[in-house]
């Protein structure tokens, strides 16, 4: 679904997105400014995972591996069976 949305700019900035458009091949005042709104959406997503990356590295450090994979192998032995057979 397309919704139509009016903007309204100085003299000044309404020239300058003529030329974009016509400097760089766009059909449409329209289609430049869709393309823009493509790319801020691409940086604020770029934003938000620079935030978790800066949160995750700025958090406590979590249990080694091993620990984890041995607590989910403890969790998904059934209740009624030993948790591991002794050798052969």
């Amino acid at each position: 679904m397309t919704t139509t949305m009016n903007i309204s700019l100085p003299d000044t900035l309404k020239a300058f997105v003529d030329q974009r458009v016509t400097d760089r091949g766009y059909g449409s005042h329209s289609e430049y400014v869709r393309d823009l709104v493509r790319k801020d959406e691409i940086e604020a997503a770029k934003d938000e995972l620079r935030a978790k990356l800066a949160n995750g590295l700025a958090s406590p450090p979590g249990k080694p591996w091993q620990q984890l994979r041995d607590a989910l192998m403890q969790r998904a032995q059934p209740k009624d069976q030993p948790e591991s057979l002794p050798p052969a």
